[in-house]
This record gives C-alpha cells, sequence and structure tokens, in this order.
C-alpha cells in the first residue's frame, strides 16, 4: 500500500512539471494571461507575481528541479516499499508451499514428479516476486497517470484532450487480446521448463546408473527432445511479444502524431497557446509510456497468474489427515492382523485375508514375490495408508485408533532404497534422535556393521557422504540408514529388504547384534535370502496378496511351496536364480 501511496505522489509531481513549462512559456517569457490551476496561482502572487518572474527566470528552473528530485525520492521509496513487500510474500509462500508439501499424502509424493516440484517451489514463486516487486505498483502508475493527466488535459481543452486520448482504448484492447494468448503460452512453457528440470533432476541423481550402462548418449538425446520443446514455445512467447512491441509502438506513434498535427494546426489559429500544445505533447509522451507498457505488466501478470495456478494445484491437495485422537499408548510391540484387506484403486485388491499374529519380541520374516504386498503390508503398520478391512492391532488396540505421529515415532522402518543427506556420516545417523550422543551414534553404528568402515575413513564419522550418501557404497548406505532408524529405539523395526545391500556374513552379524542389544524390539524382516529369513520366529510366505504359508523354518521346509523350493536353490549354491524363481513361481 505505501508503493502505491509513493507511485501517486510521484504521478502527480511529475504532471506538475509541465505545468510550469506552460506558465513560464504563456505568461512568464510571453504575454498570455496567467492561466494556471487555483493552488500555483496564489503561489506565485504571494512572491510577486508574474512581473517577479520574468525577472528572476531562475525561479522557475528551480522550482521544476525540485519538483522532479521529490519525484525520485517517492519513486525510491516506491521501489524499496516494493521490493520489501515481494519478497515477503515470497517468503511467505516458499515456506507455505514447502510446509504444505511436507504434510501431503504418501501416495501424493509417490506419484508426483521432484523436478516439477522443484520447478513450482522455485521459478513460479520467484515469477510472482517479479510481478509483485516490478509490475503490480506499475498498474496503479498507469491508473494514477491516466485519471491525474485525464483531468487536467480536460480542464485546458476538450478537444485536444479527445484527440490525446483516442487510440487509448485500442492499446487497452489490443493488450488484453495478448494478455489472452501469452497467458496459454506461457502455461504451455512453464510445463515444458518443468518437465525438462525433471529429466535434469532424474538424469542428475541416477548419473552412476548411466553411466555404469553407458546410456550418456541416451540421456543427452532426451534431455535435448526436452529442451528443444522449451525453447519452440519460447520462441513461440518471443514472437508474441514482438508483434505486440511493434503493434503497440505502431498505435502510439500515431497517436502522437494526431496531438502534434491537431497541436501545430491549433496553435498557429490562435485556438491553444504554445505551452498548452507542450503540456499536451509532454502528458501524451508520459501517458503512452504506462499504457503500452501496460501489454508488459498484463504479460507478467499472466505468468504470475500461470504460476499462482501451478502453486494452487500442490496446496489445494488435501493434507494427510493426521487425527490427534489424543490416544499415544505405550507401544510394546505385539501385532495382530485379522482378515485384512486393502485396494490402491476399485477393484484392484493388493492385500486380503491377512490375518497372523506377532507376539512381543518376536522376529517376523515376509517372503513372497515382486507385488505380492510386502511393502504395502509394512506400509499399513505405518499408516502411510489405512487398512479398508478387517482389523490390526497394536498391544491390543486397533491401529486405527492411535495417533498417526505417535505410531511413526514407535515403529522404525528402514527402506530397501536408503536415502542419505549431504551431511556428515555422524549426522545422518543422528537424524534418528534429537541431541543424540556420540556414545549413542558409535553404539548403533556398531550394531549396524559400520563402525569398523567409518572409523576407517580419513575424518571418520565426519566424513560427508554427498547427495544421497553417492560416495559410499550400496552395503555401506543401507547400514548407515539402519543405524539411523536403531538411535530411535522403537519397539517394532521394519527390514523392507534392506538387508539385501550386505553380505550374507555382515546381515548375520547386524541380526546377531540386534538380538544381544534389545530382546523386546519386535522385529519384521521381508527378504528373499532364506538365510535371513530362517532365524525368525514365524515366517509367511505372500502370494498375490494372500498367506499361504506360515510357520518356522522347519516347518516350512517339509512343505511343498515356494519356501522350499527357494531354499534347496540358495543352498544349492545358485542364489541368483533366487527373485528370478520367486516371480515365475508366483505367477
Amino acid at each position: 500500500m505505501a508503493a502505491i501511496i509513493s507511485i501517486g505522489i510521484a504521478t502527480l509531481f511529475s504532471l506538475v512539471g509541465p505545468l510550469i513549462i506552460r506558465i513560464t512559456i504563456d505568461s512568464v517569457i510571453g504575454q498570455e494571461e496567467l492561466n494556471a490551476p487555483i493552488l500555483i496561482a496564489n503561489m506565485i502572487d504571494k512572491i510577486g507575481g508574474v512581473a517577479f518572474l520574468r525577472r528572476n527566470l531562475w525561479i522557475p528552473a528551480v522550482v521544476l528541479v525540485s519538483f522532479t528530485l521529490l519525484r525520485g525520492i517517492f519513486l525510491f521509496y516506491k521501489g524499496k516499499w516494493s521490493a520489501e513487500a515481494a519478497e515477503t510474500v515470497a517468503k511467505n509462500m516458499r515456506d507455505d508451499v514447502y510446509d504444505h508439501l511436507q504434510h501431503l499424502s504418501y501416495q501424493y509424493h509417490v506419484n508426483a514428479e521432484p523436478g516439477d516440484l522443484i520447478q513450482r517451489c522455485t521459478s513460479d514463486v520467484d515469477t510472482i516476486r517479479r510481478f509483485l516487486a516490478a509490475q503490480f505498483v506499475e498498474i496503479g502508475s498507469a491508473i494514477f497517470m491516466l485519471v491525474f493527466s485525464a483531468y487536467i488535459m480536460f480542464s485546458m481543452d476538450v478537444k485536444m484532450t479527445l484527440i490525446s486520448l483516442a487510440l487509448i482504448p485500442l492499446i487497452f484492447g489490443f493488450s488484453i487480446v495478448f494478455f489472452r494468448k501469452v497467458k496459454k503460452a506461457f502455461k504451455l512453457m512453464d510445463e515444458a521448463e518443468g518437465s525438462m528440470s525433471t529429466t535434469l533432476q532424474e538424469n542428475l541423481t541416477g548419473l552412476r546408473v548411466v553411466r555404469a550402462f553407458g546410456r550418456q548418449s541416451y540421456e543427452v538425446d532426451k534431455f535435448e527432445e526436452k529442451n528443444s520443446i522449451n525453447r519452440d514455445l519460447t520462441y513461440k512467447l518471443i514472437r508474441l511479444f514482438a508483434w505486440y512491441w511493434s503493434v503497440s509502438d505502431l498505435i502510439c506513434m500515431f497517436q502522437t502524431g494526431m496531438v502534434l498535427i491537431a497541436g501545430i494546426y491549433w496553435t498557429s489559429v490562435g485556438n491553444i497557446t504554445l505551452g498548452t500544445m507542450v503540456v499536451f505533447l509532454t502528458y501524451i509522451g508520459m501517458l503512452l509510456w504506462p499504457i503500452r507498457q501496460l501489454g508488459r505488466v498484463i504479460t507478467d501478470m499472466g505468468k504470475a497468474m500461470v504460476a499462482i495456478e501451478r502453486i494452487q494445484e500442490i496446496m489445494i491437495q488435501e493434507k494427510e489427515i493426521m487425527e490427534e485422537t489424543g490416544n499415544q499408548p505405550p507401544i510394546t510391540g505385539s501385532l495382530s492382523f485379522k482378515n485384512v484387506e486393502f485396494q490402491y484403486e476399485e477393484g484392484k485388491t493388493v492385500l486380503k485375508n491377512l490375518t497372523f499374529d506377532v507376539k512381543e519380541g518376536e522376529t517376523l520374516a515376509i517372503l513372497g514375490a515382486t507385488g505380492a504386498g510386502k511393502s504395502t503390508l509394512v506400509h499399513l503398520l505405518t499408516r502411510l495408508f489405512d487398512y479398508q478391512k478387517g482389523s490390526i492391532k497394536i498391544d491390543g488396540r486397533e491401529l486405527r485408533t492411535i495417533d498417526k505421529k505417535w505410531i511413526r515415532r514407535n515403529v522404525g522402518l528402514i527402506l530397501q532404497e536408503p536415502f542419505l543427506f549431504a551431511k556428515t556420516i555422524k549426522e545422518n545417523i543422528g537424524l534418528g534422535k534429537n541431541e543424540a550422543t556420540e556414545e549413542e551414534i558409535y553404539e548403533v553404528a556398531k550394531v549396524a556393521s559400520i563402525h569398523d568402515v567409518v572409523t576407517g575413513f580419513n575424518q571418520g564419522y565426519e566424513t560427508l557422504v554427498g547427495e544421497r550418501g553417492v560416495s559410499l557404497s550400496g552395503g555401506q548406505k543401507q547400514r548407515l540408514a539402519i543405524a539411523r532408524t536403531l538411535i530411535s529405539d522403537t519397539p517394532i523395526i521394519i527390514f523392507d529388504d534392506s538387508l539385501s545391500a550386505v553380505d550374507t556374513e555382515t546381515d548375520a552379524s547386524i541380526r546377531r547384534a540386534l538380538k544381544e542389544r534389545s530382546s523386546r524390539a519386535t522385529t519384521i524382516i521381508i527378504s528373499h535370502r532364506i538365510a535371513t529369513l530362517a532365524e525368525a520366529d514365524k515366517i509367511i510366505v505372500l502370494e498375490k496378496g494372500e498367506v499361504v504359508q506360515m510357520g518356522k523354518h522347519e516347518e516350512l521346509l517339509k512343505q511343498p511351496g515356494l519356501y522350499k523350493r527357494i531354499w534347496d536353490i540358495q543352498n544349492s549354491g545358485e542364489e541368483e536364480e533366487t527373485k528370478i524363481t520367486i516371480d515365475k513361481y508366483a505367477n
């Protein structure tokens, strides 16, 4: 608001300048009778009238310079305050979008493209910021200039004013047509840029995979295709700009020519004074620039509106419902699944009639083909998704009645693909617990069989792992992720195929250390490695979302089925055939 007021005052000062020139030409240098607004006329009378000004021609010059300086001061504050307001709005918008993204559902982030989300949180917000900082106040400037100058011009000469404003509606209409076209073009360009950003983000994230498979040329071609689409859409936008500026220049020059021809004629016949003609020419020049700039303002407004729409597409997504029921019971780890069913979409059941129990402190092992529902099962347990039928109870309490935040604080989930932040090893492990001590970090690192590896690095626990842990091997990243989860000391620990990246010896070492560390933690292990599953208190085999086998290792070896088949393969030294066999057997 302060910026709008400043531009209004600056506009008034800029309009006073031509009036001073008019008075000087017509009444001070010339012999015309003083014709000025009452306020200016009174001021001239107080200092001695027109005769005094004729003897002191420096006074109009000083007044003109003074008004110009005052205009400059208010323009400065206009820029300062509008920039501060824009930066504040942009910061708040980024904070709101980022906060909203943090609270959207797991399913939303599974389907979303990270590159496009980054584009919306950065480039789109910056588009809005630039519009607010540079163009929004220009709308006020154009309105003030049109209203104030039209009032003054009508008070001087109606016919000249009508000629001076004759083509203004045409410029407005042309700007609106341009706005509609450029808004559509910018939306397409913005989406193309988002797609290009996604391609770039995916490539940089998977750079090692690209190089390992020698796919650099393919990735370059894919990026060039996205880049070419973005370039072509940008060219289209540039051509629209070229048309607008060319046509608007023609209209503005024609308008100025009309004023000049009419002004010269009416001055020569004595209908208006020379000073009046100068005022009209000056005003029309001052008026046409913000009107002509309206096209740029409207263009940036179109961009800002598209950016707002793209951000709004995020903000209208419903946040994950984190009902604060106040039900935060102590959790010890006993689990009970009774006839549980779950569907991601109508008609496609992922889990059905799922029934089993796990006692406190026991280890449950899960074997199954890809798509059998193993990860979905543990996602239900952490309430990333909610089951549609049946019952899941923890320590005798229905899972749905327990706060989601409380559940997730008490269930440690170690994913198959660990994510590490671009921090030190110490900081990555410490993320699992606020204010974790060095002793606690070292302890869980030993349990995860990573302590000796870390101490072998030159900087030890202060070693930076790089984005996504790029500087570490797959097994090292997995063990760090295990340590990070263990430091939370949750009563339930889930290994979602997260031991697959470590060798058999390390796998056994981790499981042995877990038993020694805490016999009370209920553990769920998903794996294709029978040696990992064999020591579990209970093993279930999933096939197409149903439990087809259940029991201990010795019991399942006596039954024909997938478990015994995998055991035979791995026991015969053909472990590389395991996953192929699992998928073939399940299908």
